[in-house]
């Protein structure tokens, strides 16, 4: 499995408070842990499809990350609200 973080990720994390970054950045870790089979798939994160290829993991209510799965290949494309994903899901 292959992972990459896109430039709008990383765009959209700086913009968080470092509180809602730690939460990503550990969101993020676990996803990844779940993925290369280092633990089971916690209900917390969330886990749910989108679109198509697209899907979301989650924080609680508040934080979330959409990604595109194809294959062994994630791209991790936004973290944000649900608004800032429901925006992004309007323009693809």
């Amino acid at each position: 499995m292959k992972f990459e973080f896109k430039p709008s990720f990383d765009k959209s994390i700086k913009s968080l408070p470092k509180k809602d970054k730690t939460a990503i950045k550990e969101l993020c870790k676990s996803f990844i842990d779940v993925l290369e089979s280092k633990t089971s798939l916690s209900p917390g994160l969330g886990l749910e499809r989108l679109r198509k290829d697209f899907w979301e993991i989650r924080k609680g209510l508040k934080l979330r990350v959409i990604f595109r799965w194809q294959n062994d290949y994630i791209e991790l494309i936004l973290a944000g609200s649900h608004n800032d994903i429901k925006n992004f899901l309007k323009n693809v």
